[in-house]
């Protein structure tokens, strides 16, 4: 639930899309693929198709059966982002919640239950910026409803900033990233919002973007150094570390923006977003294990906040590649197939 787009004054928050109010190590073992179909540009954005009927939208997650999506969106009347679903087709799209400003949300794996931020009970707080970490909006809270907004359930009750959201693929635990004075960590909590814990516990580390890998016990997430956040260049990481607290480990290595990532059902493959130069935004395979990667999207533009099927067929991710007005974001659907990322390893 990383829904920081990156800015010019600094790679780790974002450029200012309309959108939101918002190396790799070698080694012989390949990546992934037995057909390689992401060898260059138009074979790769031959797999690409738009999902139908979304006016403005990203940051979109499958359902377990990965035949619909939640995103953040910008339909009709609105005049803000609120959490939508949508079947992949672009058929039965639903508003889920019409009060404040919504962000980062998932499915729970039981398939019957979303969860999402909002600040709609806290709307005498200043409306903050979901992409300055200076200026994020406090008084972002946890919300579970069912698929239809209805039924809904306050999950945290403390006017900070709680976003980033996702469960463990068994259901039992929630995941979400947490700032209080300017610092973010993880923490975790029973899937009904009881028992909330902070898991990690870094000063100059500021976690976010934070999933569960199919074991249920392994998170994979960013983060940046706060002692950095002056820097008009910054460098962002990937890491993953274990659900109590250990086992710290850096993925990626040397200089650049790594961003956005979400494991694939194999458990050993992640996607996730490098910032290439100039400053462009593409989705990247990367073996969680030997840091090794794959491009996957090529256009000049933003292809940003990528996700994997539970299936492992396709990636989910936003793009402004059709649009006159490249801000103005989009979910896409990326035909992964070929990759085999899909069984557990």
């Amino acid at each position: 639930m990383d829904l920081k787009i990156l800015t010019d004054k600094s790679l780790f928050i974002g450029i200012s899309f309309s959108v939101f109010v918002s190396c790799s190590g070698k080694s012989t073992q390949q990546a992934a693929s037995t057909t390689d179909l992401f060898t260059d540009s138009i074979s790769a954005n031959s797999l690409v198709t738009a999902v139908p009927n979304i006016t403005a939208g990203a940051e979109a997650y499958f359902s377990p059966d990965s035949k619909s999506l939640v995103y953040n969106g910008k339909e009709g009347a609105d005049s803000t982002y609120y959490v939508y679903t949508i079947n992949i087709d672009g058929t039965n799209q639903k508003k889920i919640n019409s009060i404040g400003e919504d962000a980062c949300s998932f499915f729970h794996p039981n398939g019957a239950d979303i969860v999402w931020t909002s600040t709609r009970d806290n709307l005498d707080l200043p409306r903050g910026n979901w992409s300055n970490v200076e200026d994020y909006p406090q008084g972002a809270e946890l919300y579970l409803s069912d698929l239809d907004g209805g039924n809904i359930r306050r999950l945290t009750h403390n006017k900070h900033y709680d976003a980033e959201v996702g469960f463990s693929p068994d259901g039992k635990k929630l995941l979400f990233a947490r700032q209080i004075d300017g610092v973010i960590d993880l923490w975790l909590a029973d899937a009904d919002g009881s028992n909330q814990h902070q898991i990690t516990n870094t000063p100059d580390l500021q976690e976010g973007g934070a999933q569960f890998l199919p074991d249920s016990k392994t998170i994979l997430f960013r983060a940046w150094k706060k002692s950095d956040e002056e820097k008009d260049r910054k460098d962002m990481h990937l890491y993953t570390i274990n659900d109590d607290g250990s086992g710290l480990h850096q993925i990626t290595q040397g200089s650049g923006t790594h961003w956005a990532p979400f494991p694939a059902p194999d458990g050993v493959h992640a996607v996730y977003v490098k910032v290439l130069e100039p400053r462009n935004y593409e989705v990247f395979l990367i073996n969680i294990e030997t840091g090794e990667d794959k491009r996957l999207t090529y256009h000049p533009g933003f292809d940003g906040f990528p996700s994997v099927s539970p299936d492992g067929k396709y990636v989910v991710f936003s793009s402004g590649r059709d649009n006159k007005q490249r801000r103005n974001l989009k979910p896409y659907l990326l035909d992964v197939s070929s990759l085999n990322i899909s069984t557990k390893r």
